[in-house]
């Protein structure tokens, strides 16, 4: 039996840039639903969300915390209480945990994206803005730290304006600027709203106060114009200039807010506990439930056939693993969002992806690092399990008489790499194990072996990302390890067209070895990938041979040719060749399509491939020209300068190699007060004195 009807059910994410104030609107939502009695704060490394010890100390989000509240929605125009379950996850604003924030959107039915309100939209915005398209999150946006020193309620919705969308439309504004900022105004219901008490915690509805009624007025015009634009009913009403209930304006937004047609700007202050309350109310009124959005989609394992499942509890269990996280106590947690049918502690399921079935032994609700055991979990629920041996992110977990596969999230490759060695003999299986439960729980965490020196290779999104995984290998899993130098991930691809024969053939007292293929590589456009056709026709080289070239095409674009860093974005064609009826074997065939690979693309033009970041600086004026002239010294490409107060904004693209150790020097040339972040944006073709230096 349900407690909360599936229509009362919210699955909403928090994201944001850096250090907008994310962690602590959650740290708010948690206080005024009751779920914490005391006020977490980021400052005091006290956040409840923010649970793991690297967050603490640092003050920023690493992983995405998952917790479920409820919430009663005060229904003004309906005069009833409407209790509403909100399952929530907040997730990290550094770039270097992208991964995290793209998972969690997979998985959500809506988001607040919140922002500074001194900076407007800033760079990581920007990225959570695009991934929350990529998966068409429906979102309510809430600019913060209105209480702030230079904060613009105006600025900051102009700057959502011209970097995310048109579509944005203002339904509250401040009363009063910076230290005067007193609470706000809601324009749908016409009315003041302040928080009064210690905590805030008081909602006092007010009259608008009689300086702002002509501003209002003509604010909730436009709004209503923009709302009323999306149904005919509403323009009709509005057209004739008649008076349109409150109920009927949110009925409207909320369609074309899950429409994805206009785009909600809510305002506040958390840390001073302003506008949460009315922000909670907000993801009740106009964020969609489970059931209205469309079914899910998936596909039949082993065909191409298209299933869907609805969100009703009665459909056949669906489900998607969207994390998986290393717990100390218990071993692998598996969070994962029922898309349809219900799940009971003791029942089977079967993992599509691995094709194994498991019993689930038990049901959590997760709450940051606390979890309560539950029975059954229903369709639309986020939940945790625990004992699922070779269950990944991404993987599908479903009822074993009916399977269907869900699409696969595909995360962005690693720019950064690093050299790990154990400090004694006896703790290299130790962090072996370690590394593989951190692998598994981190999609954009690689590990390789170097094939020549015979030490493991980590590499991650940055250092900051590469910093806290080996600060949780020494502290969490208690493994002692040593590190080099941070090493940028280079790539290889070629320029043109090329064809080359491999043959290996080797003759010795018994039987012999015999492999021949011809190879033709072409280059692909940047980002698309590898390739491998087969083109054999009339058995010129039988069907049982090709699985071992193709593994031998694979083992060479991971090598490497040039300077020995792994080949992106070619076809590689298979497409003449011959064999020996006694002596040809799968080795011989490997062998002779590595030779010919590397063959051809030696042909081909080989060049280098390096990661290009996109930075952006905030700095003060009078440093303004040092930072710039650093910036040309390390081969970055200034794109856009813009002022922000009394400080200047630099937009440039810099090449990662010359962005090491960075941080250091802005706040050398700025005495402190400079700040950046920088995420990748697409690799670029090295210059060639550069490219030798590489290869030397």
């Amino acid at each position: 039996m349900r407690e909360y009807p599936i229509e009362k059910t919210r699955n909403i994410g928090i994201i944001a840039h850096i250090d907008a104030g994310k962690t602590t609107v959650s740290e708010r939502i948690l206080f005024y639903t009751g779920i914490s009695h005391k006020l977490g704060e980021v400052h005091d490394g006290q956040a409840i969300m923010d649970w793991m010890v690297q967050e603490r100390e640092r003050g920023i989000t690493i992983t995405a915390a998952a917790t479920t509240l409820y919430w009663t929605l005060k229904d003004f125009s309906r005069e009833k209480n409407n209790e509403y379950k909100i399952n929530i996850i907040d997730t990290p604003g550094h770039i270097d945990f992208t991964a995290e924030v793209q998972r969690s959107l997979r998985v959500l039915d809506g988001a607040i994206v919140v922002f500074d309100g001194v900076a407007g939209v800033e760079a990581q915005s920007e990225t959570v803005w695009r991934q929350a398209d990529m998966y068409k999150v429906p979102r309510i946006c809430f600019i913060n730290k209105l209480d702030r020193m230079g904060a613009s309620f105006e600025k900051s919705l102009e700057s959502i304006y011209q970097k995310l969308t048109a579509n944005a439309v203002p339904v509250q504004i401040p009363i009063g600027r910076e230290s005067n900022f007193q609470g706000v105004i809601d324009l749908i219901s016409e009315k003041a709203f302040y928080f009064e008490g210690d905590f805030g915690q008081e909602v006092i509805e007010k009259e608008i106060p009689e300086e702002m009624k002509e501003q209002v007025a003509k604010i909730r015009e436009k709004m209503l114009e923009k709302i009323a634009a999306e149904d005919e009913n509403l323009l009709e009403v509005f057209l004739e200039k008649k008076a349109i209930p409150s109920s009927q304006v949110r009925e409207v937004l909320r369609k074309a807010i899950i429409e994805a047609k206009l785009i909600p700007v809510f305002c506040g202050a958390a840390l001073k506990n302003k506008g949460i309350q009315l922000l909670l109310d907000a993801v009740c009124y106009y964020l969609p439930s489970p059931v209205d959005l469309p079914a899910i989609k998936g596909t039949e394992p082993g065909s191409d056939q298209e299933i869907v499942r609805e969100p009703k509890d009665d459909q056949p269990f669906a489900s998607l693993v969207f994390k998986v996280a290393s717990d100390p106590f218990v071993g692998a947690l598996n969070y994962f969002r029922v898309y349809s049918g219900f799940l009971k502690k003791g029942s089977y399921i079967l993992n599509t992806v691995t094709g194994e079935k498991e019993r689930i032994s038990r049901i959590l609700r997760m709450h940051a690092n606390s979890r309560t055991e539950i029975d059954e979990v229903l369709a639309g629920d986020i939940a945790a399990t625990i004992g699922l041996k070779n269950t990944k992110t991404g993987h599908t977990l479903c009822d074993p008489f009916r399977p269907i596969l869900l699409e696969k999230t595909i995360f962005p490759e690693p720019v950064i790499s690093i050299r790990i060695n154990p400090e004694t003999k006896a703790e290299q299986e130790k962090m072996t194990l370690t590394l593989k439960k951190l692998t598994d729980e981190d999609p954009t965490f690689h590990v390789k072996e170097d094939l020549e020196t015979g030490e493991t290779i980590i590499s991650g999104m940055g250092e900051l990302h590469l910093d806290i995984l080996i600060d949780r290998i020494k502290r969490e899993f208690k493994v002692g390890v040593a590190t080099g130098k941070p090493q940028v991930a280079y790539k290889e691809t070629i320029s043109r067209e090329a064809n080359a024969e491999g043959k290996y053939i080797r003759q010795s007292g018994g039987r012999g070895q015999y492999g021949h293929v011809w190879l033709k590589v072409i280059p692909k456009q940047r980002g698309e990938g590898l390739e491998f056709v087969n083109e054999i026709k009339g058995g010129v080289i039988p069907q049982e041979f090709i699985p071992a070239i193709r593994k031998g095409v694979e083992e060479a674009v991971e090598k490497g040719v040039l300077a020995h860093y792994p080949i992106v974005d070619i076809k590689t064609i298979l497409y003449d060749g011959s064999f020996h009826e006694v002596d040809s074997s799968d080795i011989a065939f490997k062998i002779a399509a590595i030779s010919a690979f590397q063959e051809g693309v030696k042909k081909a033009g080989l060049f280098l491939l390096e990661p290009i970041m996109k930075i952006e600086i905030v700095a003060p004026e009078n440093f303004f020209g040092d930072v710039i002239g650093d910036l040309n010294r390390r081969r970055g490409i200034i794109e856009e300068t813009k002022d922000r107060n009394e400080f200047k904004v630099i937009e440039a693209k810099v090449p990662l190699r010359e962005m090491f150790g960075y941080a250091t020097s802005l706040r050398s040339l700025t005495q402190g007060r400079g700040s950046f972040t920088m995420e990748f944006n697409h690799y670029n073709k090295i210059p060639e004195n550069i490219t030798q230096e590489i290869i030397k």
